[in-house]
Parts: C-alpha cells; structure tokens; sequence
C-alpha cells in the first residue's frame, strides 16, 4: 500500500500480491474517507492468466475472487460492501451470474447494478467493479 500517513486526507492505493500487476495506469484498489474503491476485475489470475477463453462461471468466479483479495487486502471484507456494478457481456448470462454471486456475497446484500455490454477487454464475458467500507 502507499503510505500517504503524513497526510490523512490523501488516498492511499493497493496492488495485492493476489492479483496480476494491473495493466494499465490505476490501482486495484483505493482507500479514501473509510471507502474502498475497486477498480473493475477482469477474469485474470493472479499469474497474469487471461480466462478469456474459460466458461462464463469460471470467469465470473475469477471476478469475484478477485474482488475478494482486493477487499481484503485493505481489510475490508464482502461483508463490508455498499455497492457492486456488473458488466457483463450477454444479459443471458444475469441468472447464472446471479446465482454464483449469491453463494460468493452470503448474507451481504449490498446495493448493486447488473449492464449488459457490448464487449469487454480481451473478449471477457464480464467485469465487476465495487465500493465498500473499511
């Protein structure tokens, strides 16, 4: 994590060892104010595998493991999360999605949008961004 200890004000960023080096200009994750910020998840392990090829469930499980580490990383946790945004590729996969997300999220309900896009990066089928609290 940075260190912004000499100003509290100022965000501080993370890169988790649990996740491939992010591949452009931004960090996994921010922390400012008591939130965490995410950045959007793509289905990459993290040895920098692309599961652009995988099942849509085992990318969406990447995503969602992905937002894991991120969270934890700064300590915060699923259960700490306020909002989550979805991208996902073919809305026909919303109730598939729906279902892993329910066993990943347990009782966190935080709030949450599901935007069938156009495409994503690299051909993936999906993408997740979140906010939570630390």
């Amino acid at each position: 994590m940075t260190d912004s200890s000499h100003d509290p004000h100022l965000p501080r960023t993370n890169n988790p060892a649990a996740l491939a080096k992010p591949g452009g200009h931004y960090s996994h994750v921010a922390v400012a104010n008591g939130f965490v910020f995410v950045s959007g998840q793509l289905p990459i392990n993290a040895q920098g595998d692309k599961l652009n090829d995988a099942p849509f469930e085992a990318q969406a499980e990447q995503v969602l493991a992905n937002v894991r580490a991120a969270l934890e990383s700064v300590g915060s946790s699923v259960a700490q999360l306020v909002q989550v945004r979805v991208y996902v590729v073919d809305v026909e996969n919303w109730a598939n999605f729906n279902q892993i997300y329910a066993r990943w999220a347990g009782d966190a309900k935080p709030a949450r949008a599901v935007v069938p896009v156009p495409q994503l990066h690299y051909g993936f089928r999906i993408e997740v961004e979140a906010t939570a609290i630390v």
